[in-house]
């Protein structure tokens, strides 16, 4: 069955653009830069997904560890958008958000408001041992930013208990 987590695509309309705002401000690695894709193949993959001709328009985000776990910021040059609310007080169905690891919150907070980076909480949450507070990309991409506090040793979803 599944053995493992691999990416996380988030839907954006400019992927170049999204490559440089998520290296420059959230200091993530271009671990693979934009490329596009279309044709044969990915009209098989996701031709049931999207209109036709299928063109997709990607780059893979993360931290240089080998790992699976990647964000994909990923552009749909040929499909229609869907629109997100720029309110991200509003949590719809489906997607809600992607969290990312940091080993201090306000310190993290900081560097990114400094940034010119909208956070749509006030302040920052200590709950089930874990520091969070909640951000939101230029795409309106919901994002919690999460410190383990209480056993940093330990997977964040470990903390309590």
């Amino acid at each position: 069955m599944i053995t493992g987590l691999a990416h996380t695509a988030v839907c954006v309309t400019d992927v170049d653009a999204a490559v440089e705002w998520y290296r420059d401000v959230l200091g993530l690695t271009v671990l693979s830069p934009p490329y596009r894709m279309e044709g044969a193949d990915i009209e098989r993959d996701m031709g049931e997904l999207v209109p036709s001709p299928v063109v997709v328009k990607a780059a893979i985000m993360g931290v240089p560890d080998d790992s699976d776990r990647v964000i994909e910021v990923i552009e749909y040059p040929n499909a229609p958008g869907r629109d997100r609310p720029a309110d991200t007080t509003v949590v719809d169905h489906g997607f809600t958000h992607v969290a990312l690891l940091c080993d201090d919150v306000l310190a993290t907070r900081a560097e990114l408001e400094a940034k010119g980076v909208g956070f749509i909480v006030d302040g920052i949450a200590d709950v089930a041992g874990l520091r969070t507070t909640w951000l939101a990309d230029p795409w309106h991409n919901v994002f919690i930013l999460v410190e383990k506090v209480r056993r940093p040793d330990r997977p964040y979803f470990r903390q309590f208990g």
